[in-house]
């Protein structure tokens, strides 16, 4: 091989010890950048030839021959070479091996530092693209149950103690709020990968005349980089990135801790597919939630790797400095463990088989309709914390009694306030109580009503 042997170049007489170029080498887990690297290099070299730094003819070669290399690397026809390091010396070194001079030109103008801090933006920018697609999928997953259960009716809980009967519509459309979020928290992170660094060199530019912003452009950036130290040693795009990908992943472990929750026996008001659960190796009855557990349990690793992202940046000097190394590994887990865990949410969703009857009859047992007799005090005049009062004197009575409150005589009630009368029983069924909770953002029929109809519009699901 006649191209680069790895970035040490003349300097250096002897080699690395062999362990401390295992840890040097990042192509082990840098080969994702790839596409990525090549299309910076023919942006690259479009711009050296546009500035007459290079001839067209040589333009013309390097361009063919990355397609050529990046083709072969990708199909695996060309092994990757540790001993070279990096994706951007394996990219260099077969390059050269299949052009020759023209090759060699190619990095001029530009450092691996301004070159990998590319790499990463442009990684960056297409991961999130791919995670607000998963979202949305997932999403859409949320809102065909939601609007096949408009009308079914289930405990809501606080301290995971029965409260008040709320839509399972409703309850799946929270998710949908904080996964609209997590769009939003992927998208600015997106924005802010958006500037390239391409031009700054290794800390403090090029004296050659190149033209940045043709550079940019032509990889879809919306600005360059305003200050060349800054430009190599910023990774704040991978922090916030894997920060918003460690909060959606939050919201996954939640998710998965209620599916884990309504398809035990004691809850009972799910069965989650097949395709999404397994049987034990001892208890052949057994079907256990084993990926909606591991939606719960893979959140400690985006974490973990937030975690790392930060602990790295936060004592590096400016520019770069190899600690920057370190920043990949965890980008690249957190957006892989995300986009895989989205896509079996989904999954999962699409195949849950909810259990109506159980969760009505849940209803039916806990006095979840008591707060509904201190709402009608109130509308009789009685101040709300003597209402709350009386209405915690009748759950002390039925439950005395072994009742539940609409068991409970008319003359009881009385006995407790006189302001009870006959029209006490309408706001004791579940249904009504529910409906009349119609104020933006509650669980009355008609607002979970409008509420789908807004997110299958914003998704692409109605007319």
């Amino acid at each position: 091989m006649s191209g680069p042997k790895g970035a040490r170049g003349n300097r250096f007489e002897g080699a690395l010890d062999p362990v401390a170029a295992a840890m040097n080498a990042s192509v082990g887990f840098d080969h994702r950048l790839l596409p990525h690297d090549v299309a910076g290099s023919i942006a690259h070299a479009e711009m050296l030839a546009s500035r007459g730094l290079i001839s067209q003819e040589d333009a013309r070669a390097i361009i063919l021959g990355l397609r050529e290399v990046a083709d072969q690397l990708a199909s695996g026809a060309l092994a990757w070479d540790e001993a070279l390091e990096d994706v951007h010396m394996n990219v260099e070194a077969r390059l050269i091996d299949e052009i020759g001079d023209a090759g060699r030109r190619l990095h001029t103008g530009r450092s691996r530092n301004d070159q990998v801090a590319t790499d990463l933006r442009l990684y960056a920018r297409a991961a999130a693209g791919r995670i607000q697609h998963a979202i949305d999928e997932l999403r859409r997953a949320l809102v065909v149950q939601a609007r096949a259960h408009v009308d079914t009716l289930m405990p809501g809980y606080t301290h995971l103690q029965r409260a008040q009967p709320v839509r399972l519509a409703h309850h799946l459309l929270a998710y949908d709020q904080m996964l609209q979020r997590d769009r939003g928290r992927i998208t600015d992170a997106a924005r802010r990968a958006d500037v390239s660094p391409l031009g700054a060199g290794a800390l403090a530019g090029t004296t050659l005349a190149i033209d940045r912003k043709r550079v940019a452009d032509a990889l879809g950036f919306s600005a360059v980089a305003a200050n060349s130290l800054d430009a190599v040693g910023d990774r704040d795009f991978a922090i916030e990135l894997v920060s918003a990908c460690a909060l959606a992943h939050v919201h996954l472990s939640r998710l998965g801790e209620e599916l884990v929750l309504w398809a035990s026996s004691e809850f009972g008001f799910v069965r989650i597919g097949e395709a999404y659960c397994s049987g034990s190796s001892l208890m052949p009855q057994k079907m256990n939630p084993d990926l909606a557990e591991l939606l719960r349990a893979k959140v400690g690793r985006v974490v973990g790797a937030w975690v790392t992202l930060v602990t790295v940046v936060k004592g590096t000097p400016l520019a770069y400095n190899k600690d920057l190394q370190e920043t990949q590994e965890p980008l690249y887990d957190a957006v892989e463990t995300l986009e895989a865990s989205l896509a079996v949410a989904r999954g999962m969703i699409a195949s849950l088989d909810f259990d109506v009857a159980r969760m009505r009859a849940a209803i039916d047992a806990g006095y979840l309709v008591a707060t509904e007799l201190a709402d009608y005090l109130v509308t009789k005049g009685v101040p709300f914390r003597e209402a709350h009062d009386h209405a915690g004197k009748l759950v002390r009575l039925a439950v005395s009694r072994n009742l539940e409150l609409a068991q409970l005589p008319l003359d009881d009630l009385r006995a407790v306030h006189p302001a009870f009368d006959d029209d006490v029983a309408t706001w004791l069924d579940p249904v009504r109580a529910v409906d009349r909770r119609d104020l933006p953002g509650a669980p009355a029929r008609a607002r979970v009503l409008e509420e789908l109809a807004w997110v299958e519009r914003e998704l692409g699901l109605s007319d």
